[in-house]
């Protein structure tokens, strides 16, 4: 069936951008603390996240991970064109460039930065790239 295949792709892409987020998240944590210090209990950590300017450039992520959630939550077989649309704008968000703000840039610096963000990423391409790609 279409709609169920489409649910297991996206099920699959949800999954690999929330081990990429989470990468991220450790990742600028690191950061954070290299720079301003150790974070003091997990309570701080969750609100640096959801507050502090220094982590804000991951919320386009978070919020593409919970639409995605909404999706897959949703009574109705998951329409096509839905799934496509997410592919979509996760493929669109996860560009990184050296230049310019907000998330292309620091997605570029965490990259640049650290490993596992690379092999992070590269999970969560291989399920959104053009499956017509020729041998």
């Amino acid at each position: 069936m279409v709609n169920n295949r489409c649910q297991q792709q996206l099920q699959q892409l949800r999954d690999a951008l929330l081990e990429l987020h989470k990468t991220l998240v450790d990742s600028e944590r690191v950061s954070y603390e290299q720079t301003l210090g150790p974070i003091s209990s997990p309570t701080h950590f969750l609100k640096l996240l959801t507050s502090d300017p220094w982590f804000a450039w991951l919320q386009p992520l978070s919020h593409l991970i919970v639409t995605m959630d909404e999706a897959l939550e949703e009574k109705q077989p998951l329409a096509v064109e839905v799934a496509n649309a997410l592919q979509s704008q996760t493929q669109r968000l996860l560009v990184a460039s050296e230049t310019g703000d907000g998330f292309p840039r620091s997605y570029f610096d965490a990259l640049q930065r650290d490993p596992d963000v690379v092999f992070a990423h590269a999970k969560a391409a291989e399920l959104f790239r053009p499956r017509n790609r020729p041998t």
